[in-house]
């Protein structure tokens, strides 16, 4: 029987087999959903060769996708991508300047 160290240490990230943090969730979910759509595909009346291939194909596209990913972003850089995207590429100001400059004391404020 094969054991599998999963975690290697207290405060470290998970990682299996060279995958880490939330690329492990990328596999399994991709996993899982191309074994549902096959699954589907065949109790629909699909061909079982093409059920088959279609399976192979998509897992297969699964884990070098995946294992792609983890070897060229590592392990915050897909979290790093999209908070980059999130972050505006400019701040637009449309006030005028004068609006900005404008002093009141806090006597009239009340």
């Amino acid at each position: 029987m094969n054991s599998y160290n999963i975690n290697k240490g207290i405060g470290r990230t998970v990682e299996f087999k060279g995958l880490k943090a939330q690329y492990l969730f990328i596999f399994a979910g991709g996993l899982l959903g191309t074994l549902i759509l096959v699954m589907i595909l065949y109790m629909a009346g699909v061909n079982s060769y093409i059920c088959l291939f279609l399976g192979a194909g998509g897992a297969s596209l699964i884990v070098w996708q995946t294992f792609s990913l983890n070897r060229k972003y590592g392990e915050h850089g897909l979290m790093k991508i999209t908070a980059n995207k999130r972050h505006p590429r400019y701040i637009i100001c449309r006030k005028p300047v004068h609006r900005y400059l404008k002093f009141t004391s806090k006597q009239n404020a009340v």
